[in-house]
Parts: structure tokens; sequence; C-alpha cells
């Protein structure tokens, strides 16, 4: 296990595709990568001045995309750490996203004095040169308030496959899918009663899980939209991740973070927590932190993870070999005219008590 460190709270941690690479940002404005194999930390990308909320890598780790408190997303260099444009937003941005193709990305922001919140789409040809980047998205989708006067922000932002829409939650526990050529609401559901804190999906996008302040994490299918489980816990679920390679759920949390001060690590329940995907029960927890996790990732290669919290470490943990080989329980159906193991015990024993 390796921990790293930021100077602030941790937001969000992302492996890149290959899963060399892991990229983390805080609320202290400086993104980092950091190597994965030994939890060395690459290089920095500095400019922003604000919390950084959000960041995505694109499919060949050429190009990085920060999403920022300060009202600005800005594109880098992955190799180099250089800025290659910044774009300039009405309020703080609270998420990016890479299309497929990694020729365009979206963000959302939030609402800031008379400007609403909203989703923007920008056109970022990788052939192309940056100085032809336009400053304005292509595509501006605007989230008015709903029919009560309320104001719903947008939380996470992701597109699906082959970039036919726009995935969207919101602090109000819905998720809306969005046109990205016409900006159009294509569909709208609500999966939780509370704001959905992250949502996650597996690496072919076939499924995707929420994680809610309503203490539950939920999995879906992708293509129908159809509810398949649902994760219980006891405190609010701030990150959970699909394993690429087991049929397990990693979940993160902890309680609001301006009462960690009076409460003890075990009492916080600071832990990573293990689920089986399908039985939905817990076998596991894996602890170290010392305030509540905030962001989840899992590499692609199912042989590691990293956790980020509010106490500022990113602890990069590496699964042993017992974990990877364990098989998980499947229960056998029996066929017709066999009896179940116990119950055959249980006649045994039931025998020699009559004798």
């Amino acid at each position: 296990m390796n921990a790293l460190r930021h100077e602030r709270s941790i937001t969000v941690v992302k492996f890149n595709f290959d899963g060399d690479l892991l990229f983390t940002a805080s609320k202290d404005h400086i993104p980092s990568v950091w190597r994965n194999e030994n939890g060395e930390r690459i290089g920095t990308f500095n400019g922003h001045k604000g919390t950084i909320w959000d960041l995505d890598v694109c499919r060949f780790s050429k190009r990085v995309v920060t999403a920022s408190a300060d009202a600005s997303a800005k594109l880098w260099d992955c190799e180099t750490g250089e800025c290659i444009k910044t774009f300039v937003h009405h309020g703080p941005v609270r998420g990016a996203a890479w299309a497929d193709g990694s020729n365009m990305f979206a963000t959302i922001s939030d609402p800031f004095v008379e400007h609403n919140a909203q989703i923007s789409v920008y056109d970022v040809p990788e052939n192309d040169d940056p100085s032809s980047y336009s400053d304005s998205p292509r595509l501006e989708i605007d989230l008015p308030k709903t029919s009560d006067g309320k104001r719903v922000n947008a939380t996470n932002i992701v597109w699906l496959n082959l970039n036919e829409a726009l995935f969207v939650t919101f602090d109000n526990g819905s998720i809306r899918l969005y046109d990205p050529a016409t900006g159009e609401e294509l569909d709208e559901f609500y999966p939780h009663e509370k704001k959905i804190n992250r949502v996650s999906f597996n690496l072919d996008k076939t499924l995707f899980i929420t994680s809610s302040a309503d203490f539950t994490a939920k999995l879906y299918d992708v293509v129908d939209l159809k509810h398949l489980k649902t994760y219980k816990t006891d405190r609010p679920v701030n990150d959970a991740v699909i394993s690429e390679t087991k049929d397990h759920i990693l979940l993160g949390g902890g309680q609001e973070a301006m009462s960690v001060t009076t409460t003890s690590g075990k009492v916080g329940k600071f832990e990573t927590r293990f689920f089986h995907l399908v039985y939905e029960e817990e076998f596991g927890s894996v602890k170290g932190h010392f305030g509540p996790i905030n962001a989840l990732a899992i590499n692609p290669n199912g042989r590691s993870y990293a956790s980020g919290a509010e106490d500022g470490y990113i602890r990069l943990h590496y699964f042993d070999k017992s974990y990877l080989d364990m098989k998980d329980p499947v229960p056998e159906v029996l066929e017709e005219g066999e009896e179940d193991d116990d119950e055959m015990e249980e006649d045994r024993e039931s025998d020699s008590d009559s004798d």
C-alpha cells in the first residue's frame, strides 16, 4: 500500500485506460499524476486558482481536462503538464468528461448570479492547432429552475457509448439524458431521493452505479436503464466503483465532513467496503483513512484500487494473492432427486440422535 499526499481534501481519483497512471485532484488547486506501480508522483498541472472538482484523461493519456471552482475548465498536455487552453464558464465547473474519440469534451457548471447552471460541449480536435479552438462551446444546454423555483445543480457528466447521449446526475436524486447534437432532453428518472454524489461505469459502459447521500448505491443497466441491485449502508455513500475482474462493488463514504473532527476513525466509518455485486452482501472492508472517503477508483486490470479522503491522503492499495485467487461462492443448482449436503448431514444427525 502506498499513501500519496495532497495539501487538502481529495475530490477525485481516476486511473487512465491502461491502468499505469493515477490522476488525482483536491481542494489544493493542483491536480497530480502518479505512477501506479510504486506511487511515485510524476508531475502536476499548475494554473487553477480554485478547488478542482473533477478531471478526465483521454483514451490514450495524451490530454487531460480539469473542472475547477475558479469558473474555468482547462485542457492540458499530459506529457509536458502545459496548459493548452482555458475555457471560461459563468460559474464554478463541477464536472468534465471526454467523448469517445477524444475530439470533444463536455462540462457541467453551477448557477452564478443571473446565469443558470449549464452543460457545455467543446470541440477540441486532437490534430488541429489549439489556437483554432473556439472559446465558446459548440452546444450550451441551460438548466433552469424547476417549476417550484428550486435550483437543480448537476453533479456528474458522462458520455454514453458512441456519444449517443450525455448522461447527467443531479443533486435532487435525478438522472437526465441529453442529445449531444441538439441539446434535447431524452429521458429523466429518479434513482434516489437525495443528492447523487458520484456515478461510475464499468469499462465497456454496460453497467453504472450511483452513490447517494440517501445511504445507498444502486446498480443499473445502461441500455434499458433498469434497476438491478441496491447496496445499503448506514452512512452517506460518496463513491462506488465496479470491479472489472470480479463480481464485486467497492463503496466509500462517511458522515458529513463538518462533524469529522468530533468522531474517531472507527465510529466515523471511514473504510472502503466490499460488496458482492449479485448478492448485495458486504463481505469485507479496508480501513486506513482519518476522514470520509470522497473518491474511489479501481484499476482496469483489477489488481489495485485507490481511495481519496477528506484527510488529504490517497491510499493506493494492491490486492494480495488470496483476494485475486478468491472464488466467489456460487449456489449450486440441485438436479431433481439430489439432496443438499447440509440436509443429508442433518438427516444423519437426527437418525443418530433417535438411535
